[in-house]
Parts: structure tokens; C-alpha cells; sequence
């Protein structure tokens, strides 16, 4: 049987998995399967090195992969990536010959999602909007976690070809008074002249929102996040920061124990929503769009509260399209991993 070798490759963390391929490529079996800190190693090499023999001791098998997928956390380009947060520049051609394995492909992690999504089960997914999907439509993925990643797949010969897309770099569109206020804030604060989604529809975003609010002293701010958000202002600039200020916030939100974030999560449920539909309009994902990224799973509670959907749907004369898209959030944080290993199963 054919083996398989799918990595999840992070600035902070990489996860690596052996996998073999069963009766069909679709059919997937990990043989074997760990987590790295990045930083710890030089290079991907000698990370890989190391996996394939813990492996073998742990399984008593030889791992021979004959094909390998990682998905890189920054962008791809001719199988070559320089990774954002590692000084790592990897090459296929070059991890096809140091690590012996005949083929070798790069792929950016989000696109790496799209590749997951469609092999996951209904246990790995909430359902935001229950309503049939159409088998041969195509799939939507947006997600935001440090940015906003976007992307789609199309139906090709039995199976989906995935595309990246920059839509988290367009147009913030404002759709109220006190999200234009939002806007001009932005602008001001970060001198540029336009702001795009990704800077509101993201955790950079639910920070920027809470210090809007705060600045426009909107509400009184709670003395637990307010140190956490100051400290992470007085580390701007430090490559690596100590404190999660949007984490701080959500979870504030969800224990109902500040206003001021409350509203926050409030607002960014509402644009992300908006954004969500947006890229609803434009492909009519009739195959389903999907929420991936850490934030929307680790803030379930807030996306069942009705603000994302009902900015999601909110389109004016064409609301009823977007009724009958079926809308998931992703919960399986391994959905990377598992793309890359679809992806390796599909390489020839």
C-alpha cells in the first residue's frame, strides 16, 4: 500500500502524520503521528529525520513514504517557501532528494483546509445554517485567525480542485454609522487611506474594535482586559508578544463579564458574517461555505447567538440566495493536516 507523509508545518509548531492509503485514495490510515516545536530545529529536515524514527520504533514498521504534502504557513510559489516566522526556506526539490521521498509538493496551510474540509465528518462540523448542500456546486472557506483566509473549490472529474483567493485584502465595507466611525478610526490609526477586511475580520481586528470602543469611551473598560490589552500596546514592535489581548476579550465576552468586549465580540461577529456572505455572493457556494480558523471554534457560542447569520443573510433583494447555503463551522483543528493528507493522496 501506498504511503503517505502530510505535514502541518507552523511558525510556533509543526505536526507531522504517516499515513497509508487504503482501498481508495479517499481512505486514509495514520500509522503514526507527532507535534514539533519549530523553533527547536534548523531546518524541516532533521525535524522529518527524527519523525520517520520515532515511527518505525513506535510501530515496528519502516516508514517509506513515496509521496509527501506540508502545508506551509505563508505563501507557495513554484514549490518554494520562505516561511513568515521561521528563518526555514524550503524547497521540494530539495526535500525530495535529502529526505529520499520521490515527490514532494508545498502548499499554503489554508488552502491546505480546503483539501480538509470535504473529508470531514459530521461530528467535526456545527452547523450554523442546516439546509441540503448540492452535490457538483462549489465550496467556499473563509477563515480568521491572525488574518483572513479565504478560498474555494471546484467540482473537477469526481473530485475538488482547490484555489486560493486575497479576498481578506478587499474593501472593508461598513454597514452602519457606528461601523463608518469604525472605518475613519482605522484609517487614522494606522495612517493608510483604505482598510481592508482582514483588518477588522481577524484577532488584529477584535483588538482594533475593543480600542475603538474604548477610545470613543463607549463603556467602561473591565481592569482585567484593560492589562492585558495596555501590555500587549506596550509590546508593539517585539517580534514575539506575551499576552493575547483577543483571546482576553472573547473570553470576557463569553463570561459575560464586560461590556466593553461583550459589544467587541458583538461587532466582529457582525462583520465576519457580512464578510462570510460577501464571498457567498460571488461563488454561491451551494456546496457549502465553511468556518475555519481557531477564532470561530473557540467562539462557538457567540456564532450560535444569531449576529453572524443575520448579517450573513442580510443582503437586500438577494437575502434569499444566501438562505440556502448551507453554513458549518469547521471544529477539527487538525482540518490542515487532514487536507495535506488528501492532497498527498491525490499527487501523481
Amino acid at each position: 500500500m501506498t504511503q503517505l507523509l502530510a505535514g502541518d508545518i507552523g511558525g510556533t509548531k509543526t505536526i507531522l502524520r504517516w499515513v497509508e492509503v487504503g482501498a481508495t485514495p479517499a481512505a486514509l490510515q495514520t500509522l503514526h503521528e507527532a507535534r514539533y516545536s519549530s523553533g527547536d530545529y534548523p531546518d524541516l529536515v532533521p525535524m522529518v529525520q527524527q519523525f520517520l524514527k520515532e515511527a518505525q520504533a513506535h510501530t515496528g514498521r519502516s516508514p517509506e513514504p513515496e509521496q509527501a504534502c506540508f502545508a506551509i504557513a505563508g505563501p507557495v510559489a513554484n514549490n518554494v517557501s520562505s516561511l513568515t516566522n521561521l528563518s526555514w526556506l524550503l524547497e521540494g526539490d530539495r526535500l525530495e532528494k535529502t529526505l529520499n521521498i520521490p515527490h514532494v509538493e508545498l502548499i499554503n496551510d489554508f488552502a491546505a483546509v480546503g483539501y480538509g474540509v470535504v473529508a470531514l465528518d459530521s461530528p467535526d462540523l456545527y452547523a450554523l445554517q442546516d439546509v441540503p448542500r448540492q452535490e457538483h456546486a462549489p465550496i467556499a472557506v473563509i477563515g480568521a485567525g491572525t488574518g483572513l483566509g479565504q478560498g474555494f473549490l471546484i467540482p473537477c472529474q469526481g473530485q475538488y480542485s482547490v484555489y486560493p483567493s486575497e479576498g481578506g485584502h478587499a474593501d472593508f465595507a461598513p454597514r452602519s454609522d457606528l461601523e463608518f466611525q469604525l472605518l475613519l478610526y482605522l484609517r487614522d490609526k494606522f495612517n493608510v487611506t483604505r482598510i481592508s477586511a482582514e483588518r477588522v475580520v481577524s484577532g488584529q481586528g477584535i483588538v482594533a474594535i475593543y480600542q475603538f470602543l474604548r477610545d470613543r469611551q463607549m463603556a467602561d473598560e473591565s481592569p482585567a482586559v484593560a492589562e492585558v490589552v495596555r501590555e500587549w500596546e506596550r509590546q508593539t514592535g517585539m517580534k514575539e508578544k506575551t499576552v493575547d489581548p483577543a483571546a482576553a476579550i472573547a473570553l470576557s465576552a463569553v463570561a459575560d463579564e464586560d461590556f466593553l468586549s461583550e459589544r467587541t465580540m458583538q461587532i466582529f461577529s457582525e462583520t465576519y458574517g457580512a464578510e462570510a456572505g460577501n464571498l457567498a455572493l460571488k461563488l454561491l457556494p451551494y456546496g457549502g461555505l465553511y468556518i475555519a480558523g481557531g477564532i470561530a471554534a473557540k467562539n462557538l457560542s457567540l456564532l450560535r447567538e444569531g449576529a453572524f447569520m443575520q448579517a450573513f443573510t442580510d443582503k437586500g433583494r438577494v437575502s434569499p440566495l444566501l438562505e440556502n447555503i448551507p453554513v458549518n463551522v469547521v471544529l477539527n483543528s487538525s482540518v490542515g493536516l487532514i487536507g495535506a493528507a488528501q492532497y498527498a493522496a491525490q499527487m501523481k
